[in-house]
């Protein structure tokens, strides 16, 4: 650097090797500095400096003493002659209506002009429009669910401005990038670009590139924590094998299996921690490992319950399916819940597991199953009404205490008004009674009866014991037994006279047994039922004549493909020990309506008189063929229905009659709501043309 010289320097600037010096007023060009001369000396620099004033070295005075206010500047006078720069006041306009009082506020009027229909407000605001073209997703199956979730799919090409335009690109951008590693593509990039379309104004293209680049596959797949009993439970819980590609949604599903299953095998308060998969980019591979803390291993011990109690512990244990010293299965736990909400009995339930602290012989721990209830409203009032082709119009009115005896005894008053059957009924029901879906029924009713084939006033009393399926407990084998009382006057001709002398006095016994293979309770599509029924019976009138009522009946399902059952019903009767004039006309077999031979009225086939009213007999034969035919949730179904009633012993199987018709299916999370429309083969005089039938389930 070369030496500057000069007292008065006032800007240096360097410019293309030559320095611009500006001194005196005056300016030089000088050569470039040489960097072999000496720098000049600080003495010399500094005694080339002006002085310093001395008062700013001084104390500062105290902020106490600091006069803040500003003082008046003089103003001279102006000399004389000098022009008058004062600008001069404005003359005010003489108008009267200033000086005038301002009007009252009550008569000012303040009414809002009305709008013109016609006029909008305000004019909307210009909008743009685009269209959105989507590269390199298709090629990995994700263009689908990218438009599905897209910002710009969603405001259907229309925006006000560009830049919301550009931000629901950019939102895309990271919607593309999200969906690209949750199958796998952890490299993948997405850009999103916008341009103007030629010669649209007011158009644009928005274009948004996905590259994925390679896909990343499991390598070792590690579940850490402590060991379960037996060993490797989580691990085959964990569905994920090395080598498959790493999927988000494969994940999720894997763990949530352990979740589930490890409960199931006697670890209740197993815990999942948090996944942590090593991603390798040069062999695209990814590492995963997943901490799972078991817990105790524990068995089933005792109950306890709190809250507002419908029931106690005691017959909380009666629902449960399950003893202490069983291996712990949250299924068992989920039933017992499933099983108390089907009490009716409860507004709020909830059932889980509780440690005890207490060692089991095998090293394992007990659990008590803790039951929080609420208690719900025991009473009810409900009402039905019904009509159907064969029976007409039937009225039920109720009244009902479903835990008056407790724990689950019920008591139910009842009326029926129809227009072929008038009764009051009094039914007294345990449900779980001493056991899981055991029920004791005692019934007593009176009533009159108006049928095709008779007219009766008949009183009853009966008791039944029943183990049956129910619809969250389908059961293999189901059973039933009771003893029941009859006194009943009856008439085929006329109205019958209430007469001791007349009265039929019956007393007989039933056994039930059944055999459910079938797959589901109220739609079956695979799998066959067996049921038979014997019910000895006795008159108990002079002369005493006993005999015996049996019913055989069965069905079967056969999946003819994905949405084809084809299925069959078929049911055998007899009457063994009395002829069909010792029989009170009530016990009697009857067919025809539908739950028999659909397309004909309620007990409309078998013998008749002259004047056409059934007869009955002491035999019968039902079948039953239908095709059914499921799309989503609706269904269609043909059928073919056959039977006929016999006066002999055993059916004989001649004179059979012939029904057939169309159904249509609604398929709920209950079951399917059915309709069926049928009409008998070869109709003779007085049977009806058309028979409507609408019941839940299926036909059998």
């Amino acid at each position: 650097m070369r030496k500057l010289k000069g007292a008065g320097i006032l800007l240096a600037a360097v410019a293309g090797g030559s320095v611009l010096l500006a001194s005196g007023g005056h300016a030089q060009t000088t050569e470039p500095a040489n960097a072999d001369q000496p720098v000049i000396p600080d003495s010399e620099f500094e005694a080339q400096l002006p002085p310093l004033d001395p008062e700013l070295s001084a104390p500062l005075e105290p902020i106490e003493d600091f006069d803040v206010r500003q003082e008046a500047v003089p103003v001279e006078p102006a000399e004389p002659g000098a022009p008058d720069e004062t600008i001069p006041d404005a003359p005010l306009p003489d108008d009267p209506a200033l000086s005038e009082p301002l009007a009252p506020l009550a008569t000012f009027d303040v009414a809002v002009p009305e709008a013109n229909p016609e006029d909008d407000g305000e004019d909307e605001a210009p909008s743009i429009r685009y269209t959105l073209v989507i590269e390199g997703l298709e090629e990995v199956g994700l263009q689908g669910r990218f438009r599905d979730l897209s910002a710009l799919e969603d405001a259907d090409g229309r925006a006000t401005n560009g830049a919301m335009v550009a931000a629901r690109a950019e939102e895309d951008e990271l919607l593309a990038v999200r969906l690209l590693r949750s199958e796998g593509f952890y490299d993948g990039t997405a850009v999103s670009s916008i341009e103007q379309v030629p010669d649209q104004p007011g158009q644009l293209r928005v274009t948004l590139t996905a590259a994925p680049g390679a896909r990343y596959n499991f390598g070792e797949i590690a579940v850490t924590g402590p060991q379960t009993e037996p060993p490797g439970l989580a691990r085959e819980a964990l569905p994920l094998e090395s080598g498959k590609p790493i999927i988000a949604e494969m994940v999720e599903g894997a763990e949530a299996n352990v979740r589930l299953r490890l409960p199931q095998q006697g670890y209740p308060f197993a815990e999942i921690g948090l996944r942590d998969i090593l991603l390798d980019p040069e062999t695209h591979l990814g590492d995963y490992s997943l901490p799972v803390e078991p817990g105790i291993r524990a068995r089933f011990g005792g109950f306890t319950t709190e809250g507002d109690l419908a029931f106690d512990a005691e017959h909380v244990a009666v629902l449960s399916r399950f003893e202490r010293g069983d291996l712990y299965d949250s299924r068992m736990v989920d039933d017992l819940r499933e099983a108390m909400i089907a009490t009716n009995l409860f507004s709020t339930v909830s059932a889980e597991p509780v440690a005890t602290g207490e060692k089991a012989e095998d090293g394992t721990e007990y659990v008590n199953i803790l039951v929080r209830q609420q208690a719900g409203p025991a009473r009810s009032i409900t009402g039905s009404a019904g009509y159907s082709t064969g029976e007409g119009i039937r009225l039920e009115a109720a009244w009902e205490h479903r835990n008056l005896f407790p724990p689950e005894g019920s008591l139910r008053f009842a009326a029926i008004a129809g227009t072929q059957e008038q009764a009051v009924r009094a039914t007294f029901r345990r449900m779980n009674a001493g056991k899981r879906d055991r029920t004791v029924l005692l019934q007593v009713e009176a009533g009159r009866r108006d049928f095709a084939a008779f007219e009766g006033y008949t009183a009853r009393i009966n008791g039944l014991i029943s183990r049956e399926s129910t619809p969250i407990w389908q059961k293999r084998w189901t059973w039933a037994y009771g003893a029941e009382l009859i006194a009943t006057n009856e008439s085929q001709i006329g109205r019958p006279r209430l007469s001791l002398s007349d009265a039929f006095f019956l007393a007989g016994v039933t056994g039930q047994i059944g055999y459910d293979a079938s797959d589901s309770l109220l739609d079956p599509t695979k799998g066959f039922r067996l049921l038979g029924r014997v019910n000895p019976e006795v008159s108990l009138r002079e002369p005493t004549q006993p005999y015996i009522r049996n019913i055989v009946e069965g069905s079967a399902y056969f999946p003819a493909g994905d949405s084809l059952v084809i299925a069959g019903r078929a049911r055998f009767g007899s009457i063994y020990g009395a002829e069909l004039s010792e029989l009170a006309p009530s016990r009697r077999f009857y067919a025809g309506g539908g739950g028999s031979v659909r397309g004909f009225g309620f007990q409309e086939l078998g013998p008749k008189d002259a004047e056409g009213r059934p007869l009955g007999g002491r035999s019968l034969a039902e079948f039953a063929l239908e095709g059914r035919y499921r799309f989503g949730n609706y269904g269609v179904v043909g059928f073919v229905d056959a039977g006929q009633v016999y006066d002999s012993q055993f059916p004989t199987f001649s004179s059979m009659r012939f029904g057939v018709g169309i159904g249509g299916r609604l398929y709920t999370n209950f079951g399917p709501l059915r309709v069926d429309v049928a009409t008998p083969i070869g109709r003779r005089k007085g049977e009806s043309r058309v028979a409507v039938y609408i019941s839940i389930g299926q036909a059998f």
